[in-house]
């Protein structure tokens, strides 16, 4: 792949590029410290990508793009004399906001997203009658602020994002090889470009693409943000004029288009069961049906006063790799009856590190909590592979098409995980012994199986299919984020090996649509 190179390492960009090499550890918190990344330049144009299976959409020419004016049009002219003047005024604040965005429009949008995640991730307090009012998605900043971002919502908010990302791309990218408009400074080399030029058509702009159907959903999913979301909306789009990547014809087009991809998936998510998985009137019948099936004392709420369990019909939401039976497929077998020899095996375990826990086995339980105020396992496994995505140099579509498996994967994760929660309603360790005292918070939902294993059983899945000089080393982490919560006294060792186990054959789904893509 040819790509010019009319841009300059100095100031910023050099800074970035520096702080780049300089891998900061896994942050999660309200403050969240992501290492600054370089300039990306994508290795492959990924020239086949308009014929990718979507998600939502039928095909990749459902919604139509008008074909652009020609270069040798006297409209085009006048958008290239534009830019010209446009890039001749860049100021230094601009030229960062170059640098940051040149990052990767999907690589930044994913960030924010988890950010907005980790702001977000504050359970409601209780009132002065001891209830716990739920938050209100038509008055979003009041207190409780809307949402609350625990780990299922988080899961959802992240695989929409990633997949209008994806399926927007992939339209785009039809459109750019059907029209094949060629980058501005191709045209005329006299444009001042701040970024790498390749030979990826111009039109319709893919960052505009991007941002576009990342605002939609993310307007949606967080609508307290909507001023923020629409500045770093026109600050994404400015950018691609102020670096000379793109006239405006070049960024409407693209931005209708992430609009119309933005609101069709929007469609599937007012309709996916998300709306009614707080349904606490299905408690009193799931607590009767897991004493029928051997849960002789089901999990309560160890908070004073009780909290309502979070999202017990969350098992209920639409997946997205395979249909709604096999969410009972995929339910594993019982756990070890209460009192058994294999259930005080494992609690003997937990009693063991309450008393001797080890300096690196407290390490790894910090690590990992992902509690409130931080992005959750969900956010932390995308982070993982947004960085991989960025490290191998992917473009666009590819690094959306990561994503959006990722996503996928670990949303369907969190819904079969839920599903078996509420299913068996089993009681979490410190319930069944005041001895057993967590260090990494108190989760308001039964214990088995897992969410942590499940959700990195499933990412690194996922992640190692597409990278798999890597896969070790993810198999590895979703092994510690497992343990981390037998150390942070959460789970029970089962909790942790079965969720493990199942979040791997959960995310084989997404495996399998990977192979089957077009991708490949």
């Amino acid at each position: 792949m040819k790509t010019k190179h009319t841009f300059s390492l100095k100031g910023t960009t050099a800074t970035a590029v520096i702080l780049a090499t300089l891998m900061m550890v896994f942050s999660c918190s309200k403050t969240v410290n992501d290492p600054v990344a370089s300039i990306n330049t994508p290795s492959s144009l990924d020239e086949n990508a308009g014929n990718w299976k979507p998600y939502v959409l039928a095909t990749t020419t459902e919604i139509p793009v008008a074909e652009p004016n020609a270069a040798t049009s006297a409209e085009y002219k006048a958008e290239i004399q534009k830019l010209k003047d446009v890039t001749s005024k860049i100021t230094a604040q601009q030229r960062e906001q170059v640098n940051y965005w040149g990052a990767g429009a999907v690589f930044r949008w994913n960030e924010i997203g988890r950010e907005l995640a980790a702001r977000y991730n504050t359970p409601p307090a209780s009132d002065k009658d001891g209830k716990y009012p739920l938050p209100d998605a038509a008055n979003p900043l009041a207190d409780p602020k809307f949402p609350f971002a625990n780990p299922p919502y988080t899961a959802r908010a992240l695989a929409y994002l990633s997949v209008a990302q994806y399926d927007a791309l992939i339209t785009a990218w039809n459109y750019k090889f059907k029209y094949n408009r060629k980058a501005p400074s191709k045209t005329d080399q006299s444009v001042l470009t701040l970024l790498p030029v390749t030979d990826l058509p111009s039109y319709p702009s893919e960052d505009a693409v991007v941002a576009e159907a990342s605002v939609i959903i993310l307007k949606a999913m967080f609508p307290g943000e909507v001023p923020f979301l629409e500045q770093k909306l026109a600050e994404h789009k400015n950018t691609r004029l102020w670096a000379g990547m793109n006239v405006e014809s070049d960024i409407s087009a693209g931005a209708e288009l992430g609009k119309a991809v933005g609101a069709k998936v929007m469609a599937r998510a007012k309709t996916d069961g998300m709306g009614t998985a707080n349904n606490q009137a299905k408690t009193a019948e799931m607590i009767a049906n897991a004493r029928t099936i051997g849960t002789t004392e089901p999990w309560v709420s160890q908070e004073v006063p009780a909290r309502p369990p979070m999202l017990p019909t969350y098992g209920g939401v639409l997946p997205w790799n395979f249909d709604r039976p096999t969410i009972v497929t995929l339910r594993p077998e019982a756990p070890p009856a209460l009192g058994s020899a294999e259930f005080q095996k494992n609690m003997d375990e937990l009693l063991n590190i309450a008393k001797n826990q080890t300096r690196e086995q407290a390490r790894i339980a910090s690590f990992w909590s992902d509690g409130v105020g931080s992005y959750t396992p969900p956010g932390h496994w995308h982070r993982r592979g947004a960085n991989l995505c960025h490290d191998n140099s992917f473009s666009e579509v590819r690094t959306a098409r990561t994503l959006a498996l990722l996503g996928t994967a670990i949303q369907d994760a969190g819904i079969c995980c839920w599903d078996t929660k509420y299913y068996y309603y089993y009681p979490r360790p410190n319930q069944m012994s005041r001895k057993v005292k967590t260090s990494v918070g108190l989760p308001n939902f039964p214990s088995y199986t897992s969410g942590h294993s499940m959700f990195s059983g499933a990412g690194a899945e996922v992640l190692a299919h597409i990278f798999p000089s890597e896969a070790e080393k993810l198999n590895a982490m979703a092994a510690e984020a497992s343990l981390s919560r037998i150390y942070g006294l959460i789970h029970y060792r089962f909790d942790c090996e079965t969720g493990l186990a199942t979040g791997h054959k959960v995310g084989n789904y997404a495996v399998q649509r990977a192979k089957t893509d077009g991708a490949e």
